[in-house]
């Protein structure tokens, strides 16, 4: 039975995926899709702190990519 319950699971498509991965000194800043929606999210972390924002573009506007396939 649980065996089943993880392979469904991991049939899943993931819901987010990391767009891109930058670190700095301890901390690290990544770039994060949603791919149900297309929002990109920004994530920064430090220590044993994360924060997550919409990612805006230069006119303040969400960052949402095309979804291709849902």
């Amino acid at each position: 039975m649980f065996k089943e319950l993880k392979d469904r699971k991991d049939d899943r498509k993931k819901r987010f995926t990391v767009k891109e991965e930058q670190s700095y000194g301890l901390g690290y800043i990544s770039v994060v899709v949603d791919t149900s929606t297309g929002v990109n999210y920004m994530l920064v972390g430090s220590g044993s702190s994360i924060n997550i924002t919409p990612l805006l573009d230069n006119n303040g506007k969400i960052i949402v990519d095309e979804i291709t396939d849902k």
